[in-house]
C-alpha cells in the first residue's frame, strides 16, 4: 500500500509494507532510543545498505524532547564529519521522529532524512507531514520546523512489541482523524470491521490529504489539532510525565465535545458516543482540573494561539469540523469548570 504526500516543495510517499531494502549511497546516521534499539536495530540494519552507518542513541522519552538531546545528536554528526550529502533515519515514535527531522532541518541548513515509525501513533500522524520540533518550559513543541522527509516507510512488525497503552494512544489519533474527516471510517472504527492496515492507511490517506492542501498549517491542517489544544495544557500540567500523548488528547476531545455542546453545534448523543468509542480503545476520558483559571492561561501558550485569541477545533457533528475563535471567556470556563469537580 502507499500513499503519496504532493507538497508545494516535496512529493514523497509513503509505504505501508514490510520494511523493503534501503539502499543509501552515503553516509548515514540512525537516531534511536534505547528501547527501540533494544528491540528492532537488528530488523532495521539487516535491510539497511548505507556507504557509512552510525546510531545516535538518545533517551526515551517526551521530558528529553530538548535542546540538550538535540545538540548531542549534532555534535555526533560533526565528529562524524558528516556533510550535506549525509542522511538521518528516525527510527522510533513521536518524539524520536520530530527530533530527527528537525536535527535535519538545521544540521548545515537541511539535510536528507527518513521516517520508519515504530509507534502505532507516529505511523498515523507524526511521521506524516513534516511538523518537526522540540519542548521548552512553555509548553509541546514550540521549537521547530516544517521539513518533510525523504519518505516514510510504515511496517506493522513493530507494533508487535508496542505496549497496550502505547497502542491504544495511536488509536486516539485515528479516532481524531475519523471524527474530523470521515464519518464512515468512524462508525467503521466503531463496528470494528477494519484491519489495523486498513485503519493506518485510511488515516494516512486523511492526513496526506490535508498536508497537500496546507503544509504549513495556515487553514484546514489547524483541523488536525483537534483535541490537542486541551491536550497540550494536561501534558503541560502534568510534565509530560502523566499521560501518553494519545491519551492526553484523547481527554482533550472530549473537553473541546463539551465546548461544541455549549456552543450548541455537537449533540450528546454524538457526544456521548465518540466518549464510548475512545473507551472501548482503552483511552481515558476525564482528567481533574485544579484550577481551572490557571488552565484558561495556558491555553495562551499555545502555539496556535494568534492575537491573544484561542482557537478551538471542534466537531459540529461526526465527520464535519468547525474552527471557532473568539469564545466568550465564561463559556470556555463553564467547560473546563465541568472538570475540576
Amino acid at each position: 500500500m502507499k500513499v503519496t504526500v504532493n507538497t508545494p516543495n516535496k512529493t514523497y510517499d509513503i509505504i505501508i509494507n514490510k520494511l523493503p531494502e534501503i539502499k543509501l549511497d552515503k553516509k548515514v546516521a540512525i537516531i534511536t532510543n534505547p528501547k527501540v534499539s533494544g528491540l528492532h536495530i537488528n530488523y532495521l540494519t539487516n535491510r539497511l545498505k548505507a556507504k557509512e552507518l552510525h546510531i545516535i542513541t538518545l533517551p526515551d522519552g517526551e521530558e528529553y524532547k530538548n535542546w540538550q538531546s538535540i545538540e548531542y545528536a549534532l555534535n555526533r554528526l560533526f565528529d562524524a564529519k558528516f556533510d550535506r550529502n549525509s542522511a538521518l533515519i528516525a527510527f522510533g515514535g513521536g518524539v524520536i521522529g520530530d527530533m530527527t527531522g528537525f536535527a535535519a532541518s538545521i544540521f548545515l541548513r537541511g539535510i536528507e532524512f527518513i521516517q520508519i515509525p515504530t509507534t502505532l501513533l507516529a505511523m498515523v500522524d507524526s511521521s506524516v507531514g513534516g511538523k518537526t520540533g522540540i519542548n521548552n518550559k512553555y509548553g509541546k513543541n514550540l521549537i521547530g520546523s516544517f521539513y518533510q522527509p525523504e519518505a516514510v516507510y510504515i511496517d506493522t512488525h513493530f507494533l508487535s512489541t508496542l505496549p497496550k497503552r502505547e497502542f491504544a494512544a495511536g488509536m486516539a489519533e485515528i479516532i481524531k482523524m475519523a471524527i474530523m474527516f470521515d464519518k464512515e471510517f468512524f462508525d467503521k472504527i466503531k463496528k470494528g470491521s477494519l484491519s489495523l492496515e486498513e485503519m493506518i492507511k485510511r488515516s494516512v490517506e486523511l492526513k496526506a490529504m490535508v498536508v497537500n492542501q496546507d503544509e504549513k498549517e495556515k487553514g484546514i491542517r489547524s483541523v488536525l489539532n483537534y483535541g490537542h489544544t486541551f491536550g497540550h495544557v494536561i501534558e503541560n500540567l502534568t510534565d509530560y510525565k502523566t499521560y501518553l500523548h494519545g491519551e492526553a488528547v484523547a481527554i482533550g476531545m472530549v473537553m473541546a465535545n463539551e465546548l461544541s455542546k455549549e456552543l450548541g453545534f455537537l449533540s450528546k448523543e454524538e457526544a456521548n458516543e465518540i466518549k464510548e468509542v475512545l473507551e472501548k480503545h482503552n483511552l481515558p476520558t476525564d482528567f481533574k482540573i485544579k484550577d481551572p483559571e490557571n488552565f484558561y492561561e495556558h491555553f495562551f501558550l499555545d502555539k496556535k494561539t494568534a492575537d491573544n485569541k484561542i482557537k478551538f477545533i471542534i466537531p459540529e457533528k461526526i465527520g464535519q469540523y468547525k474552527i471557532v475563535k473568539d469564545i466568550e471567556k465564561d463559556k470556555v470556563m463553564k467547560v473546563l469548570k465541568k472538570f475540576s469537580r
